[in-house]
């Protein structure tokens, strides 16, 4: 049987212990009380049998156990050590109505469907489960296959404890004294007192569940705890495990964690490794579900979109995208599950039971900075469709398994979404002349050689060395080849190439400048680059005294610019030192550049612009002031901190001047 459940699954993309969340947070939330008025809890535990406990458990599991030939269970008992893993619900209905498979002729068949049937299709209309297949992977997960059923549910209006061990292992034949005879491979530890073996009901399962160190229920409470013995943790110690399992519900359950408008999400989790608790990441604030749960609202807002299949005519779900600038981000063992590394550009499929069914991957965003996400939800209309195209382990749509017209409704969904994505990302255009030329929503992770730079009144901006005395131009040139000329780097240069109608000045007194597309929610770009300049009243200029060329301020950049997060909002970081001793003060310049129009530093009426945040120092201290004073000379790397406006490219410029003594 154990073989027939695993051949069932097939061969699933998702690890057991994925697959174990996945599976039992649907059954306890279809088992959820329509009359509760808190969350459905879920909680997976992990711990080992204490001293005071190994006895009963030895007691009561070996008793009637097959040989180890035929079910690895008295060896696992054998052990020092042995572990338990719990999956329990509260605010569930447990596991009620007939115990006995022969005598299930009402519609509560809940405790049949689990424990006697396999391959029960479900039973509740918009459930997460299909066809039952998934309380297998109970067995599945036990090294022995073998686990322990708790519940407690109401029968004609009053509660019932029950108590059963359940093992599902490889069929065989053994050796009695009628001859031979054939076993299923599946065995049951509870009350033998009749032809069937019952579970221990009322009294007589609460003595054996407090025997066994179990939980006992709260007096007014049902729901259901499944233990399973000797998980396999696939090479996993079980705090990594833990820490694991809590992750992986924050990734196929996030739905399940956000509040309704009552301010109560629809389900609690918790995760505890011997007795240490480990958080399951809150969505919200946990990049990148973050974006995801953006995405999730305003599909359910007025910004979702309702996608149809035109012919045949049909309603298939709404949908909502998000489109953000943001740093790549850590990816966790749960996030490589689902096929998300580090940078994120797919769309959250869903039935309407808001159950994750798999993440599918859309084009790649044209840059490492730039992320999208979409939340379909199918129609309730389309819920036996997209659940007939699930595996038995629901983490896919395969229209391929359908009949027409099911399979083009699939697979319309899955044309529609793409026509979305390609909307989303088809930018266009090309950058304005004199900035680098990469085209809106086609610049690539090359953007590193578009530094930031610009001479500013009565300062100067260079890529020299610190301490640099060259003396500097007399004034701003005009024409396109004096050392007021503007230079350029070209799109991906990282040597920083030069404009064909402009050249850096001589001396190296031109910066690498430009403007970097991101085609996003926000661009980063390099300052503009210029030539020298005559600085009046700073110690720019000669002095005439005849001790030659006078140290004037300027911004060494020591990075290019590059997307950080502060406050868990995108930004732009600017890097930069002022290698001239003395006092300076620093401001920022930041402009919108517009596709064949320039630069704008005026947006358009409602239109978000480009903002400083701060100044930030090597010790992370952010200084909010439009303008700065630092004392340059000392070789500390400070960062302009700017907020882009969105779906913009932002120019970046840090200007410096001196501080009069």
């Amino acid at each position: 049987m154990a073989e027939g459940i695993r051949n069932q699954l097939g061969r699933p993309n998702l690890d057991l212990l994925t697959i174990l969340v996945r599976e039992s947070a649907q059954n306890s939330w279809d088992a959820r009380l329509s009359d509760h008025d808190g969350p459905v809890d879920y909680r997976i535990d992990l711990r080992t049998v204490g001293p005071a406990h190994r006895a009963a458990w030895a007691e009561l599991l070996s008793k009637g156990a097959p040989l180890p030939a035929h079910l690895p269970l008295r060896e696992t008992l054998k052990r020092p050590t042995i572990r338990l893993m719990a999956i329990s619900d509260r605010g569930t209905g447990g596991l009620g109505g007939p115990t006995r498979a022969d005598k299930a002729v009402t519609k509560d068949l809940d405790f049949v469907s689990f424990v006697r049937n396999i391959g029960a299709p479900r039973d509740r209309a918009l459930g997460g489960g299909t066809y039952g297949f998934g309380k297998g992977i109970f067995y599945l997960i036990s090294e022995p296959g073998t686990i322990l059923l708790h519940t407690r549910c109401r029968v004609d209006g009053r509660l019932e404890t029950r108590l059963m061990g359940c093992a599902l292992w490889k069929n065989y034949i053994a050796q009695t004294a009628d001859g031979e005879r054939p076993y299923t491979g599946r065995h049951w530890w509870g009350d033998v007192s009749g032809d069937v073996v019952e579970p221990l009901i009322g009294e007589a399962a609460d003595a054996m569940a407090k025997r066994l160190g179990l939980e006992a229920f709260a007096p007014d409470e049902t729901g259901t705890t499944v233990i399973v013995l000797d998980p396999s943790l696939e090479e996993r110690e079980p705090p990594v495990a833990a820490e694991y399992l809590a992750e992986t519900i924050a990734w196929h359950l996030w739905p399940k964690m956000l509040e309704t408008v009552d301010g109560v999400p629809p389900m609690r989790f918790s995760v505890n490794c011997d007795g240490n608790e480990y958080a399951v990441p809150d969505p919200r604030r946990t990049r990148p579900l973050n974006l995801f749960v953006a995405a999730y609202e305003m599909m359910k807002g007025a910004q979702g979109k309702r996608l149809k299949c035109f012919n045949p005519k049909r309603e298939l779900g709404d949908l909502g995208l998000v489109k953000r600038v943001a740093p790549p981000f850590e990816a966790t063992g749960a996030s490589r599950m689902v096929g998300i590394e580090n940078l994120v550009h797919h769309v959250c499929l869903m039935r309407p039971a808001e159950l994750v069914v798999t993440y599918r991957p859309g084009p790649k965003p044209p840059t490492e900075y730039q992320s999208y996400v979409g939340v379909f939800r199918g129609v309730e209309e389309m819920d036996k469709v997209y659940a007939a195209a699930e595996p038995p382990t629901h983490d896919a749509w395969n229209p391929q398994s359908l009949e027409y017209p099911e399979s083009t409704y699939v697979n319309s969904t899955f044309r529609r979404i793409g026509e979305e994505l390609n909307g989303l990302l088809e930018l266009g255009g090309n950058v304005r002349p004199g900035s680098a030329r990469i085209a809106l929503g086609a610049a690539s992770t090359r953007f590193a050689s578009l530094l930031g730079g610009a001479w500013g009144t009565g300062g100067a901006t260079d890529y020299g060395k610190p301490g640099d005395t060259r003396t500097p131009p007399t004034d701003f040139g005009s024409g396109p080849d004096d050392t007021g000329s503007t230079g350029s780097s070209s799109g991906g240069d990282p040597q920083g190439g030069t404009d064909p109608d402009t050249s850096p000045p001589e001396g190296g007194q031109g910066t690498e400048g430009g403007t970097i597309d991101q085609g996003g929610d926000g661009s980063v770009a390099g300052a503009r680059g210029a030539g020298g300049g005559d600085f009046k009243g700073a110690g720019g200029s000669n002095s005439g005294n005849g001790h030659g060329p006078t140290r004037r301020p300027r911004v060494e950049y020591v990075s290019e610019p590059y997307f950080a997060e502060r406050s868990d909002t995108p930004v732009l970081v600017q890097e930069f030192r002022l290698p001239v001793a003395g006092a300076q003060r620093v401001r920022i310049d930041l402009a919108v550049a517009i596709t064949g129009a320039g630069r704008e530093t005026e947006p358009p009426l409602g239109a978000d612009r480009p903002e400083l945040v701060g100044w930030e120092d090597v010790s992370g201290r952010l200084f909010g002031a439009p303008t700065y004073v630092i004392e340059g000379g000392d070789g500390a790397i400070w960062r302009a901190i700017v907020r882009p406006a969105p779906d913009t490219m932002t120019e970046i410029e840090v200007l410096v001047e001196a501080v009069g003594r």
